[in-house]
């Protein structure tokens, strides 16, 4: 009977221990793609009263993670002291360009880096998505939505972001009275094309 008893116990304590062993199939395994830093581009797109100014930041790093071909996460880190404008040449492209980095806007000899992080993704239509992460700018953190698209090993991805939000407060309307024609609108767009 003991031997028996004990037979019991052993055959129950192997199928637990297999159990724990086996994959749960409802669990998303990642695959991390990285993006290529070098042929991805961020653009970024500013608006005021009298116009717009556009330019580049470059990617620092940066990964999408997908589950059987379907985007599920991603982070990405950003060189905010290669900020810079493209319509502007000359004198005043370097003076806009300097205020860009003085801590008037994002402070870069302090905040060197912007982040951000993927939290969750709901699928939209076909190779689309709609994104919620977590965004970082001279360290603070928001919640961001926006949309993105992903074909084969491109992906682009459009955010509108309030500067506000991140203690950008020059020309701010949100902030100061009075400004007129030189108040510069607390959004402004990127527009994120990844290679990977």
């Amino acid at each position: 009977m003991k031997k028996y008893l004990f037979t019991i116990v052993a055959a129950f304590l192997a199928a637990t221990s297999f159990a724990n062993n086996t994959v749960d199939p409802t669990e998303k395994i990642a695959e991390k793609k990285v993006v290529k830093t070098e042929e991805s581009t961020i653009t970024w797109k500013a608006y005021k009263v009298t116009g717009s100014h556009e330019g580049t930041i470059n990617l620092a790093s940066g990964n999408l993670e997908f589950d059987n071909n379907t985007l599920i996460g991603g982070a990405f880190v950003v060189d905010m002291t290669t900020i810079n404008t493209t319509d502007l040449e000359g004198e005043y492209k370097d003076k806009l360009d300097g205020h860009l980095h003085s801590d008037d806007f994002f402070g870069t000899a302090t905040h060197k880096t912007a982040a951000l992080e993927i939290t969750q993704v709901t699928a939209s239509g076909k190779n689309a998505y709609d994104v919620t992460g977590n965004l970082t700018i001279k360290n603070i953190t928001k919640e961001v939505n926006f949309s993105m698209s992903v074909y084969g090993s491109k992906a682009t991805a459009n955010l509108k972001v309030d500067r506000s939000e991140f203690d950008v407060r020059y020309g701010s309307g949100s902030f100061f009275d009075n400004l007129g024609d030189k108040t510069i609108y607390d959004e402004f767009d990127l527009v994120v094309d990844l290679q990977f």
